[in-house]
């Protein structure tokens, strides 16, 4: 079982989807996943990807088949971004490109502002924007929802169809309902009280690496308008608008 220690008491699982030639150089994509997710979540990417490059999906510590949290971890991006940081460091992989969906494309972003020198290019996947200060107001009813035996599941379920838009298989609702509603309740806790409403403003013009935003007409974490006005902050950056309104 390939698993970074994160420290004596925390590892942190990854998966390593290599296919391309080994005789020949290649590069690496680290790809990060969403809220109540894991790098299994990606599955639909990796056919595409593995044969060109070597893809690393890690399971953000708490969530997948890593250690979960307590609720009293003391969560921050710079937590999370020294993590994956630790795990690229094991994997002697000094540079890639870096991919991030949903709360996995917020850790992106201040990923790549923190660290140019490892990042060549980020690619982000259906992710809010970067300031999100009236998540706050979300806390309380999503902790009194977590509290509840089986709350993270109840939560997933109220909450996909918006997540996969209209036009989405009833089977992979339930799929996704049930990857995202395994995520410990601790690990949950704690993370919703920190990280979604991190304010990520002043990373926007730190990041220099060539940057896709993707995004979909009628995205429920924005609009169009909305996106394209913090994609712009981002220099070497451009938008491409996806027909539908999911955002996973």
């Amino acid at each position: 079982m390939p698993v970074c220690r994160l420290s004596p008491d925390a590892d942190m699982y990854y998966r390593n989807d290599d296919f391309t030639d080994p005789w020949r150089p290649s590069e690496t994509v680290l790809m990060l996943h969403g809220n109540a997710e894991s790098g299994a979540v990606w599955f639909g990417w990796v056919p595409h990807l593995a044969r060109h490059f070597r893809i690393i999906r890690p399971d953000m510590r708490g969530f997948g088949q890593s250690t979960p949290m307590a609720e009293s971890f003391p969560w921050t991006l710079d937590v999370i971004v020294d993590d994956y940081v630790r795990l690229m460091d094991s994997l002697d992989i000094a540079r890639f490109h870096l991919v991030g969906a949903k709360l996995g494309g917020t850790v992106a972003r201040h990923f790549a502002a923190r660290r140019p020198d490892m990042v060549q290019t980020l690619t982000l996947v259906g992710t809010p924007r970067p300031d999100r200060a009236e998540a706050a107001a979300n806390v309380p009813g999503w902790v009194a929802e977590f509290r509840k035996p089986g709350g993270v599941g109840r939560w997933a379920e109220r909450t996909m169809r918006s997540r996969l838009g209209n036009a989405f298989p009833d089977d992979g609702v339930t799929w996704w309902t049930e990857q995202m509603g395994r995520t410990a309740a601790t690990t949950q806790l704690g993370f919703m009280q920190n990280i979604p409403m991190s304010d990520i403003s002043a990373d926007m013009p730190r990041i220099t690496c060539p940057t896709l935003v993707m995004t979909t007409e009628g995205s429920a974490l924005g609009s169009v308008e909305a996106t394209r006005k913090w994609q712009q902050t981002i220099a070497r950056s451009r938008l491409l608008v996806l027909p539908g309104d999911s955002y996973h």
